[in-house]
């Protein structure tokens, strides 16, 4: 028997169910979820999947490489029931945050790189999607307890994380926030995995070394790589403090920032300014 989608009236337009989450039960990890997926055989292309594919088009026409991931995590969210949207670089200690489409949406990316943990860590760690639908309650509040009641109480219930690369190389992720308990559908899931699949490319493509110059003639990861540089330096610091390793050294930056209500990277920067010194005598 041939099920034939329908629309969702609670979501963007169209969409079987998707069978990856469902309301009050775990969502699954599939590694092949990832990749973007074709209507069923026979069947005519969905009219909102071409529209969807144009609109993210238009929004990377003409844009410089840094502003590709901020404007397709605007076109995410313009295109899919979800009210946030970062994406992040994979990297040693600390993933690197690229863009966000709005200040909660970074800030819910911190919370994640200051723990460690959460669906977008995890993500990150597998290569394979996370659908968190429901951080309220069930299964993904118990998953990630720490994240959940940090992501509550900024006002978002759900969270999918859809990692960016390929089957053998994870380069990053796409991370979506909702505020309402939900799955996506398997057409709005289709979306996802289209501006994911269009991040990829854009992250694959980037330049290296000085061809990384803009014409407006700056260096466009350059604020992201000082950063990312004063996590790093600060580790180091924090190592000559303490006389310990770099896993430990990181672990105590993140429990620092986590016990101050802070993110690991302004901690990082209070460290590199000698604000703060941790002391092996005491916390």
């Amino acid at each position: 028997m041939t099920v034939r989608p329908r629309d969702d009236p609670n979501g963007a337009p169209g969409g079987d169910p998707s069978p990856h989450c469902s309301r009050g039960d775990e969502c699954r990890d599939e590694r092949t979820a990832h990749r973007v997926r074709e209507p069923y055989p026979g069947a005519e292309p969905y009219p909102e999947r071409a529209r969807a594919a144009q609109r993210i088009t238009e929004s990377v026409r003409g844009a410089e490489p840094g502003e590709i991931p901020g404007r397709l995590c605007a076109v995410a969210v313009e295109l899919l029931p979800v009210t946030g949207a970062s994406v992040s670089l994979r990297s040693e200690g600390m993933p690197v945050q690229l863009s966000a489409s709005s200040d909660r949406a970074a800030h819910l990316a911190h919370i994640q790189a200051t723990l460690g943990d959460g669906p977008c860590q995890y993500a990150l760690q597998t290569g394979a999607p996370v659908l968190a639908c429901d951080l309220t309650t069930g299964q993904d509040a118990l998953r990630w307890p720490v994240f959940a009641q940090q992501a509550t109480a900024a006002g978002v219930r759900a969270v999918y994380a859809l990692p960016l690369g390929s089957d053998s190389v994870c380069v990053g992720t796409l991370d979506l926030y909702r505020d309402t308990p939900g799955a996506l559908t398997e057409r709005q899931l289709y979306v996802a995995q289209l501006v994911g699949a269009v991040m990829t490319v854009a992250l694959m493509a980037l330049p290296h070394g000085e061809e990384q110059e803009t014409q407006s003639g700056e260096i466009w990861l350059s604020g992201l790589a000082a950063d990312h540089d004063a996590v790093h330096q600060a580790i180091g610091m924090i190592m000559a403090q303490l006389g310990v390793g770099a896993e430990e050294a990181l672990a105590r930056l993140r429990g620092d920032a986590f016990a101050r209500g802070r993110t690991a990277l302004d901690v990082a920067r209070d460290v590199v300014a000698h604000r703060r010194r941790f002391d092996r005598d005491r916390p």
